[in-house]
């Protein structure tokens, strides 16, 4: 039995990129080692933006693939789509009545996704962080795997879990912690070091998809946007080289070394040599996930049965606790 249970989510936006691989699932997979893991493919968050139901569908499918077939042990991890649990939607609902429009005000993702057309942007885009905050304590989950850029959202979470234990008087929720990957957490674009990976960018010769070919992936490293300076012997001389040192960090995570380590092996050498190494790690790496993604993909059926047995272990864990909160609220529950 593991003393601490770790929870994330990733939407299911189809085409998952290198990004998202190095930066989030491959340490998810390292963490079933250390952890109880429940992995949730977060299709309620995904509709806060106008979605086509079958590009949806399709894309749960990949994500739910691609999580498999990266090394997600569906026999001990928890995989499932967040649609299929309820206690998601009902104790998110709890929190927006816990809360505070300040906390929420100060959200920079509502900002950056709402954009110039706020007025027009829904409530669940707005209101989502205390979505994430249910996800995440639905379980009671004391760890959370995050990126820079969702280190707000876990604090949100903490702050809910924080008001929501002082109004009850009790220490009902834990306040979770964060996991934060030391290296290769943001991977960026392959034509601007400054800008992460992306799938909304409009050239495919941005990123690496998971999908892509074996000549496809040497062909986009060999176009990836360098410059002419050889490689240095350490890393700080890359803080003015964006693009290099993104080449480089990808490298150092796809065979788990420090940056410096790379730099060492490389140091004085132009990306002529270096970029036909990388491409090659990248292609060992991608092409069994790749494989075995399209084999899973083949079985749709079987898949159901994954996400739905998931689901189902999933919901075991968090129905419980949602009574419980529902108890310390004060809301009258029938026994069935």
């Amino acid at each position: 039995m593991f003393d601490a249970r770790v929870f994330s989510g990733v939407q299911p936006t189809g085409n998952l990129h290198l990004g998202n691989y190095l930066g989030a699932i491959k340490n998810w997979v390292g963490l079933q080692k250390d952890y109880e893991t429940i992995y949730c493919i977060v299709d309620l968050h995904a509709i806060t933006v106008p979605q086509d139901p079958e590009s949806l569908k399709i894309a749960t499918y990949e994500v739910a693939a691609c999580l498999i077939a990266s090394g997600i042990h569906v026999n001990n991890s928890i995989l499932f789509n967040q649609s299929q649990v309820p206690q998601h939607a009902e104790l998110a609902w709890l929190f927006n009545c816990v809360a505070r429009l300040g906390w929420l005000n100060r959200m920079t993702q509502f900002k950056e996704k709402a954009g110039k057309n706020r007025e027009n942007a829904t409530v669940g885009l707005y209101a989502y962080p205390t979505l994430m905050a249910a996800d995440i304590l639905a379980y009671k989950a004391t760890h959370v795997p995050v990126g820079d850029d969702q280190k707000q959202h876990l604090e949100l979470t903490r702050d809910i879990a924080t008001a929501f234990n002082s109004m009850f008087g009790e220490s009902f929720f834990p306040l979770p912690k964060p996991i934060i990957q030391k290296t290769a957490a943001r991977i960026m674009s392959l034509r601007d070091g400054k800008s992460k990976m992306s799938k909304s960018e409009e050239s495919d010769f941005t990123r690496i998809n998971l999908n892509d070919g074996d000549d496809l992936i040497s062909q986009k490293i060999k176009k990836a946007k360098t410059d002419s300076e050889p490689l240095p012997d350490n890393i700080k001389a890359l803080e003015e080289r964006p693009e290099a040192r993104n080449l480089v960090g990808i490298y150092a995570a796809l065979t788990s070394q420090s940056e410096d380590k790379v730099l060492s092996e490389f140091s004085g050498g132009g990306f002529g040599k270096f970029k036909p190494l990388l491409a090659e790690c990248l292609i060992n790496e991608i092409a069994p996930i790749r494989n075995e993604m399209n084999k899973i993909l083949n079985d749709k059926a079987e898949l159901d049965r994954i996400l739905l047995r998931g689901a189902v272990r999933a919901s075991s864990i968090a129905k419980p606790i949602l009574a419980n909160c529902k108890k310390v609220i004060g809301f009258v529950q029938s026994v069935n």
